[in-house]
């Protein structure tokens, strides 16, 4: 009888860790090996199946495109097994495991994730905060919220919100921004870490592209939003984030104009991956939660 699985589960798993992930190393991390033996388990499973499964470039291996097209099997597959093991042992669902970044964490999640609890006072939830991005299919993760276009592979996406963002600053700064001009005026803070464009809100808004814009730069969200608040300079912020600041009085939208971006947070699971009830309970109040903070804050203009 022909074996249906001539490939040993552990090479499986190898193959499929590097095609999603595009480096050994990840693969050799999870599965407690050397890079030499992914790599040894790589090039067997090539004899056995008799063809390639990886191309080598100079910029390191890539799925051929019969793996490519077979990868999402594999990934689905590794989640029902991870699954049903944890069906086997008895799934913890008394513990919802969440990888999120920190801005997220701190400037939204921390201030509202007692009314989860509340809610549901028998689930205990283990935020990782990270500004990396985890793999989503590990099994001490169950979700975690990214903030992208919602583009990512082997990963289930749903649109959670943060689309829309324009400036933000303190009310001190405000007092002297009367039109967009004006931020040459003030310190412009630089996140290296944003994706949101100020090129695109300056189009919008009618601004001179020539004016220059200059401030201090940070490497981390978390700090440059602390900076704006700190009165350092204007920073250009999702709404979502600077809702609560901007409520109760610490920032200000100094011209009252917002653009909706391609960019959002996301709740993201493994594709594969049953939903469990401790998943459903959280997406449920996310989705509840998300429109009413958007609701609960005064618009603020000027200081």
């Amino acid at each position: 009888m022909v074996n249906p699985f001539p490939i040993p589960l552990n090479a499986l798993r190898a193959i499929e860790i590097v095609a999603r992930r595009g480096a050994l190393a990840p693969a050799a991390e999870e599965l407690g090996v050397t890079i030499g033996a992914v790599s040894q388990h790589l090039r067997r499973a090539e004899e056995r199946l008799g063809m390639a499964l990886f191309e080598r470039t100079p910029a390191g291996l890539r799925p051929t495109p019969a793996l490519k097209a077979a990868l999402p099997q594999l990934t689905s597959g590794f989640a029902a097994l991870q699954d049903g093991l944890a069906s086997l042992k008895g799934s913890d669902e008394g513990v919802l495991n969440l990888t999120v970044g920190s801005v997220f964490a701190s400037r939204w999640l921390i201030w509202r994730i007692n009314k989860f609890t509340t809610l549901h006072p028998e689930i205990e939830v283990r935020l990782n905060v990270t500004g990396a991005v985890l793999d989503i299919s590990r099994p001490d993760i169950d979700c975690g919220i990214r903030y992208g276009q919602g583009q990512w592979p082997g990963v289930h996406a749903e649109l959670v919100g943060g689309g829309a963002y324009q400036p933000v600053c303190a009310p001190p700064i405000a007092k002297v921004l009367q039109r967009p001009e004006d931020l040459a005026k003030v310190p412009v803070i630089r996140d290296q870490t944003t994706m949101l464009s100020w090129d695109a809100w300056r189009a919008e808004v009618g601004m001179d592209p020539e004016i220059k814009l200059s401030g201090p730069t940070y490497s981390d969200a978390s700090l440059a939003f602390d900076a704006a608040i700190s009165e350092q300079g204007v920073l250009m912020a999702a709404d979502m984030m600077s809702a609560d600041a901007v409520s109760d009085g610490r920032l200000v939208r100094p011209f009252g104009h917002s653009l909706e971006g391609p960019q959002g947070y996301w709740l993201v699971t493994a594709q594969g991956r049953r939903e469990t009830r401790k998943l459903r309970a959280f997406r449920d109040w996310l989705k509840q939660e998300v429109p009413a903070s958007a609701r609960g804050y005064v618009h603020q203009s000027r200081g």
